[in-house]
């Protein structure tokens, strides 16, 4: 993977096809290999993708507590910058979906379009959910198996998880990072402090809003909270989808991107 020099820290990415600009954003413990590769050889074809690892995760730089949602937003900022784009198409899921709502709101002229998978916008909103309980104790055995099959299981939908080859496919990807457990705790708190829905109203790019109802980490009535705080934003609606639908929907994912940046 090649490394973006920002100055005081580093971004660890990966690059992949031509066309138009578009920067992916990964959630809670996420890092550019939970993207997918159904999800990522389909935007190849038109886009110019770039996904990276947050500070703390693989080799990016070293995270410092605390940091906030912004400290994130600003890295994206800085990323874009490093690879000479002057904007970009913005797509973040989860917690990076927070991150892309700041990337908004502080950098708006680094923005094209923005695409918020799965998100939380703050106040009106909510973080409490089964899914994020479940995993909670199951980290707390200190069992990764037993944590990953957690994660596993409220990151799915039950008709993907009816093929049970998919955990494995889970598990590999998650693992095959290093993502250390302070770093989720911080960006945990990050997200639990995150309130943007006063400054989304003055958000003015295209937005896309996508959920899956079958969402039990980020849970789907926080849909039409997020897409109600940004004027304009379109919800798109994924029936019995859960939290990870790139993962479950990759091609529709990809047509949504597509025709949300043309």
């Amino acid at each position: 993977m090649p490394i973006a020099d920002l100055g005081d820290r580093s971004l660890h990415y990966v690059r992949r096809g031509e066309g138009l600009p578009l920067l992916l954003i990964q959630g809670m413990a996420g890092h550019h290999l939970m993207w997918g590769e159904a999800l990522l050889s389909d935007l190849e074809r038109d886009f110019d993708v770039v996904a990276f690892n947050h500070r703390g995760i693989g080799d990016s730089s070293r995270a410092e507590p605390p940091y906030e949602i912004t400290d994130l937003a600003d890295d994206a900022a800085a990323l874009m910058a490093a690879l000479g784009w002057s904007d970009a198409n913005v797509f973040g899921v989860s917690l990076g979906g927070m991150v892309a709502q700041q990337v908004a709101i502080r950098h708006p002229e680094r923005v094209r379009t923005l695409t918020l998978g799965c998100t939380y916008a703050g106040k009106g909103g909510t973080l409490g959910s089964p899914g994020l309980s479940r995993i909670a104790r199951a980290r707390a055995t200190g069992d990764v198996r037993e944590t990953m099959r957690a994660s596993y299981e409220v990151n799915l939908s039950p008709a993907l998880r009816v093929d049970e080859s998919w955990f494995a496919r889970f598990a590999d990807a998650a693992l095959a990072e290093r993502v250390p457990g302070q770093v989720i705790m911080m960006q945990q708190q990050a997200a639990l402090r995150h309130d943007a829905v006063a400054d989304l109203a003055g958000i003015d790019v295209p937005t896309l809003v996508v959920h899956g109802t079958a969402d039990e980490v980020v849970t789907f009535a926080n849909a039409a909270h997020v897409a109600g705080a940004i004027p304009g934003a379109r919800l798109e609606v994924m029936p019995d989808v859960g939290h990870l639908f790139w993962w479950e929907r990759p091609e529709l994912t990809a047509k949504l991107l597509r025709e949300h940046a043309r």
